[in-house]
């Protein structure tokens, strides 16, 4: 139904697939490390995202604010953490994922140990939400694409074991926030985090780059050849030199001076030309280091901007803009019960059940097993993964739409646990996103894609606080989010069908002529 990548450089594709020998990781050997590693960043970040309702109620009562306010701070780091995206793949594509998610995992570290010192809500948008989420971007997307990039027969179930890890941090970091929280108070439960956050550094030193034969010496030919020339470009004339190393000397100037003047002059000169040789050197290393880096810069700026704005734009591309406007109302729907659960459990007087077993660990633990066996279904030659995906699209909105009616715990277990499942689609997207415009703009169009789930996942958990504070329930806020997601899914269930009828009309006008 998409298998067509039409207005995204096939020609190219099609030559470098000639000229480029595949590497030996590709499906195996360092590609399961890639995995590993792409494992424990979404423990790490994903799952300590989706364990904040913890951390939210207990704003709630240091900081007394309203519950739409202090919302934004779990909806700002959810949020920043996906919009960056378009931004990361211009990192992705001067630096490389390893130095990305490196950096970022410093970043995100240094926005949770800050956030430990919070005076008020506003000092959190800053630390936990701008910090740590931009922290979190730089560090998601580059795991994403490199598992995109280091599998090609078993796509999806990569995908779908690579981000169990949602569903095993959103297990673990639950019950480690809450303990941290009961013995040491929320504070040390934050900077302890960010901690722990740390660990991202090294899962970003596990993403090795996949390098190409081909390119791999074309690029080595590249740097001999501009070093060569920059080397005959800065290093002085031969003529100029003399024999004992000083550059441009006068012998008229040395004519009727005595030997010990003489021998002074030749110190001084000999000293001097060692110290312009070695400013020389230093200066040819600085313009070679600046000439690489502008370079590179240029080169990743140059395939980004392309990307987006070129005449090979993503957005020429109908079905992938179609994919974007869905992701506009998807995400929402999913991180809202995570965010407003332990409030909802509140609301109906349901503590005591909810303690010996937490709704949101029920969501996490079947999420695991939804993502794993989406992804090996997907995988199956006799069935398409765009079906997949819409199947487990729409029984996901009929449970936001559902779990509003449910006020026992068993009613909000049993649909918790198909929300988990049915929002296993998640490790589908990179495969259908690759499907749509190919493995060469996967980082460029996913970048988007979770663009558009941090604007959903930005709006809408302060949206469902404020319905709360106007009506008193959080009904009416599962009621839109889920109508708006199923507007979503009609649009790409439209696209397709107004791609097919186009190609029929230009054939009748054709025939006409």
């Amino acid at each position: 139904m998409y298998s067509s990548r039409e207005d995204i450089q096939e020609d190219d594709s099609k030559d470098n697939k000639k000229t480029l020998k595949p590497n030996s990781d590709i499906d195996g050997g360092w590609a399961w490390m890639i995995v590993l590693s792409s494992f424990l960043v979404h423990i790490l970040i994903m799952g300590s995202q989706m364990a904040l309702g913890i951390l939210n109620m207990e704003w709630l009562e240091e900081f007394s604010q309203s519950r739409g306010l202090t919302a934004w701070v779990s909806s700002l780091s959810m949020g920043i953490t996906l919009i960056v995206g378009p931004f990361i793949g211009l990192f992705i594509n001067t630096c490389g994922c390893r130095k990305t998610a490196i950096i970022g995992g410093i970043v995100n570290a240094t926005g949770w140990i800050l956030s430990a010192y919070a005076s008020n809500v506003h000092y959190l948008f800053i630390t936990f939400g701008v910090t740590a989420g931009l922290g979190s971007g730089m560090v998601y997307l580059p795991a994403v694409v490199m598992v995109g990039q280091y599998f090609q027969k078993k796509r999806a179930l990569a995908q779908g074991l690579s981000t169990t890890g949602t569903g095993f941090g959103t297990f673990l970091m639950t019950v480690l926030l809450k303990y941290l929280c009961m013995e040491f108070g929320w504070r040390n439960a934050v900077f302890i985090q960010g901690a722990i956050s740390l660990n991202l550094c090294v899962c970003g030193a596990l993403m090795r780059p996949l390098s190409y034969q081909d390119e791999a010496n074309e690029k080595v030919t590249e740097r001999n050849s501009s070093e060569d020339n920059y080397a005959k470009a800065l290093s002085p004339p031969a003529e100029t030199i003399k024999s004992n190393g000083v550059l441009n000397e006068e012998p008229e100037k040395k004519e009727g001076l005595t030997n010990d003047e003489v021998f002074d002059t030749v110190q001084t000169t000999e000293s001097e030309g060692k110290i312009r040789h070695t400013k020389n050197i230093y200066a040819l290393c600085i313009l070679k280091t600046m000439s690489r880096l502008t370079l590179i810069v240029r080169k990743g700026f140059v395939t980004w901007y392309s990307s987006y704005f070129g005449a090979a734009s993503l957005f020429t591309n109908r079905m992938f803009v179609a994919f974007v406007f869905w992701a506009l109302f998807a995400y929402s729907s999913f991180v809202i019960p995570f965010i407003h659960l332990p409030e909802i459990v509140k609301q109906y007087n349901l503590s005591m059940q909810n303690d010996i077993f937490p709704l949101t660990s029920i969501v996490a633990i079947v999420h695991i097993f939804g993502k794993v066996t989406l992804g090996f279904i997907s995988d199956l030659p006799c069935i398409s993964v765009w079906n997949v995906f819409m199947t487990a699209n729409f029984s996901l909105v009929a449970c936001i739409l559902i779990l509003p009616l449910m006020h026992t715990y068993a009613g909000l277990a049993v649909v918790c646990a198909l929300i988990g499942f049915s929002s296993g689609y998640f490790s589908l997207m990179p495969v259908v996103t690759e499907d749509l415009v190919g493995t060469k703009h996967l980082a460029n169009a996913y970048g988007i894609i979770i663009c558009a789930n941090g604007i959903s996942a930005l709006l809408g958990p302060p949206f469902a606080g404020w319905i709360y504070d106007i009506t008193q329930k959080y009904d009416f806020s599962f009621y839109i989010c889920g109508m708006l997601y199923l507007v979503g899914i009609i649009f790409l269930l439209i696209q397709p069908c107004i791609q097919k009828k186009e190609p029929r009309e230009k054939h009748m006008e054709n025939a006409q002529v």
